[in-house]
């Protein structure tokens, strides 16, 4: 691979990153895992060209680094939240099975 292609395709590397990272706030997980798929297929081809990289493309993947962590910690906070409303969900229901019959 060419050093212009592989910077070509590290720049849709980090595209795909920012789209990703916007799907996480959405929390659509299956255009999430089908944007992965592509970008880890573009990372892929960058590494099996078995060359070293020069400080851009270097760069460049730092950034993507950056952005999965930040889409990580969105999508953790989702999961969080989802579980948070679960629980929330679980003491109302123990709540009304408890006192539901002393209602007028």
């Amino acid at each position: 691979m060419r050093r212009e292609d592989a910077a070509a395709v590290l720049q849709g590397a980090l595209a795909l990153s920012h789209e990703i990272l916007a799907v996480a706030e959405s929390g659509d997980v299956h255009r999430l895992r089908s944007l992965d798929a592509e970008r880890r297929r573009l990372l892929e081809s960058v590494r099996a060209a078995a060359r070293s990289l020069d400080e851009g493309e270097l760069s460049v993947l730092r950034t993507i680094a950056d952005v999965n962590a930040q889409s990580l910690g969105r999508m953790e906070h989702r999961f969080r939240a989802k579980c948070r409303d679960m629980d929330m969900l679980a003491a109302g229901r123990r709540a009304l099975r408890a006192y539901g019959h002393n209602c007028p």
